[in-house]
C-alpha cells in the first residue's frame, strides 16, 4: 500500500498511515559497503566468523545508521507527491534502534504523516516512521523524519 497525492492534499492527510513498503533484504555485501563508506568497521558488522562466535546476536548485524539510511529507498515506495519539483531531507526529530537487524533479515517501512507546516516555497512534513524486521517482535528503527517538499 502507498499514497499518491499532491501538495495541496497533504494537510488533509495528517494522522493518516501512508502505507507500507516492500520487504528489503539486508545482505552482508550491503553491510560491508556501508562500513567502507562510513569507516565503521566494528567487528559485529563485518567479521562474520567472529560475530557468529562472540556476538550475542549469533552473527553479524547491520549498522543502526545503515538501517536508518533505508528510510530513503523505502520511503519512496510509501509516498509519492506528484507536483513537487524538489524534496529534501530536513532532518530527524528522534531516532531509536530498539532491536538489531541480523544480516540476511528482511525489513520494511510503515509511515504516518504527523505534521505539515508551510515554509517558503513549499511544505515541511513530519512523519512517524517504523522499520520492522520480518519475524521480529520489536521494531528495528523508530524515527521522526522531517522532509521539505517544494512546488513549482
Amino acid at each position: 500500500m502507498s499514497t499518491t497525492t499532491t501538495m495541496a492534499e497533504l494537510p488533509g492527510l495528517i494522522g493518516t498511515e501512508l502505507g507500507t513498503s516492500d520487504w528489503y533484504e539486508v545482505g552482508q555485501q550491503h553491510v560491508n559497503l556501508f562500513a567502507e563508506a562510513t569507516g565503521d568497521h566494528q567487528w559485529i558488522h563485518v567479521d562474520v566468523e567472529r560475530a557468529k562466535a562472540e556476538s550475542p546476536f549469533g552473527g553479524p548485524i547491520a549498522h543502526g545508521y545503515l538501517t536508518l539510511s533505508l528510510l530513503v529507498p523505502l520511503f519512496a515506495q510509501v509516498l509519492s507527491v506528484t507536483d513537487t519539483v524538489m524534496g529534501i531531507n530536513y532532518g530527524l526529530n528522534k531516532v531509536r534502534f530498539p532491536s538489531p537487524v541480523p544480516v540476511g533479515s528482511k525489513v520494511r517501512l510503515t509511515a504516518t504523516l504527523t505534521g505539515v507546516e508551510e515554509v517558503a516555497g513549499g511544505l515541511q512534513l513530519t512523519f512517524a516512521a517504523v522499520i520492522e524486521r520480518e519475524g521480529g517482535d520489536k521494531p528495528v528503527c523508530i524515527a521522526e523524519p522531517v522532509y521539505r517538499y517544494y512546488g513549482g
